[in-house]
């Protein structure tokens, strides 16, 4: 069982004690201090909600409701839908806010309260904290019985979200549909089960053959899009005539690719692509990515004359950088694209147009389309520290090591050595580390990886 308030929202088990999982008590507690937030910074009645298909969505739905009803508040219900259409449903329809019921990649026992201000984007950690304070002191006012918020379903969002995608300049469905592209799609029996099939419809693909799109929530595999989890989709595009494969995670915010050949495009690589795209259509242009992302997106950026920027890690930091530099593309490596044109928040179903767009539009296959980027590779480590050791000053020690290096600590330690790069970040539930390393081989990043831990190890065996 477990719990873990962050700034960002509250995630939980499904089952348990009160304060020790995600039981009813506290997601009526988390959602009172949100809808109590958002009366108190926007005076907005007017709250949307969405979900993912996780088995205990409608459960935690039916709760998040009736309590903002309680507050006095109307609520937009936009029911299964995806974590880009509640964002964009909420200033589109003038809310105060909006709460997506997703534990994003999380397995099936999880589920979460994301919050949204009233542009769509995750709420700042300001606030985040102004809504734990709230939920902590319980200082909520509920509203009298004629005063009750009022409930209403719009089942357009997604529709509305997908003709926002196809009239995006840079999305051509005439170079899609002119290719026949087959696609394969893994949606991990959540809301991108129909979500995917209907943009890839609306863009005019050829085929379409679902995997695990029935959103029953009841996960067919591990729901994280990484290759280990993706061996199904890899058979059926292996044995049959794909172009290439689709996957996303439960709410629609991660997009990994499978080539023709059943091969892994990569996760980090489909910023990249895309990022490339946008660029090569705008002439150059500005991006963003978090600290533990491929260096490929510098690298394609600077090939088109653009600068990159490096954010911390966390959707809500790679915007606020990306709007500090004006970026025209950024995103997270675990296949997240944010594309400012449409909104400021993870999308994949705009990732998918882009993407699209771009392969038919290079007249490539995956595996060639892929070959063209700058082939690096990502060794993700930790190191399981007790709990004496100050995890902090271990940090500053290893910045003092390597002080000749370029350097980046505004999210832990990032230590840069040409074209390599290794990034030290703690946990802030646990004594670890994690330890990231990129090169242009697994060996090298592997190796580089183990040269940090052997550092680490050699400053606590001298505090010892």
């Amino acid at each position: 069982m477990a719990l873990i308030k962050s700034i960002s929202g509250i995630r939980g088990t499904i089952g348990g004690a009160a304060g020790e999982a995600l039981t009813p008590i506290d997601v009526v507690k988390f959602t009172a201090a949100f809808g109590t937030w958002v009366l108190n910074q926007t005076q907005n009645r007017t709250i949307v909600v969405g979900r993912d298909a996780r088995i205990s969505g409608d459960m935690v739905n039916k709760l998040v409701i009736g309590t903002l009803q309680g507050l006095g508040i109307n609520v937009i219900d936009l029911g299964l839908s995806t974590t880009p259409t509640v964002e964009m449903a909420v200033p589109a329809r003038q809310a105060g806010g909006g709460i997506i019921l997703t534990a994003s990649h999380n397995p099936k026992q999880w589920n979460a309260l994301k919050l949204l201000n009233n542009k769509g984007e995750f709420i700042s950690d300001a606030d985040g904290k102004l809504v734990l304070e709230l939920a902590e002191q319980e200082a909520f006012d509920f509203a009298q019985v004629n005063n009750l918020g009022q409930v209403t379903t719009d089942a357009e969002a997604l529709q509305k979200h997908i003709e926002a995608i196809l009239a995006l300049p840079l999305v051509d469905v005439d170079a899609i549909r002119a290719k026949h592209f087959r696609v394969a799609v893994d949606a991990v029996n959540s809301s991108g089960g129909f979500a995917v099939p209907m943009l890839l419809e609306a863009l005019g693909v050829a085929k379409v053959e679902k995997l695990f799109c029935e959103p029953t929530g009841d996960f067919a595999h591990n729901p994280e899009p990484l290759p280990e989890n993706l061996r199904d989709i890899s058979r059926v595009i292996e044995k049959g005539n794909f172009d290439l494969g689709i996957v996303v995670d439960p709410d629609v915010d991660r997009l990994a690719l499978v080539s023709e050949d059943g091969s892994m495009f990569g996760e980090e690589y489909t910023l990249v692509a895309v990022a490339d795209y946008v660029l090569q259509q705008q002439g150059g242009g500005n991006t963003v990515s978090n600290l533990s992302s491929t260096r490929a997106l510098r690298d394609v950026t600077e090939k088109h004359g653009g600068s990159y920027a490096a954010a911390a890690v966390g959707e809500v930091n790679v915007v606020t950088m990306m709007k500090q530099t004006n970026a025209v593309i950024g995103g997270e490596g675990n296949g997240g694209i944010i594309y400012p044109e449409l909104h400021y928040g993870r999308d994949a179903l705009v990732g998918i147009a882009l993407f699209l767009t771009h392969l038919a539009k290079t007249g490539k296959t995956m595996t060639a389309l892929r070959a063209s980027y700058p082939n690096y590779f990502i060794s993700k480590n930790k190191i399981e520290l007790t709990p004496e050791i100050n995890t902090d000053q271990v940090l500053v020690q290893m910045q003092e090591r390597y002080a000749k290096q370029p350097i980046n600590t505004i999210d832990g330690v990032k230590i840069e050595f040409d074209k390599e790069w290794v990034h030290l970040r703690k946990s802030n539930t646990e004594p670890i580390i994690r330890i990231y390393a990129e090169s242009e081989s697994n060996a090298t990043a592997d190796h580089l990886a183990n040269k940090i831990i052997g550092d680490i190890k050699e400053i606590i065996s001298a505090k010892g």
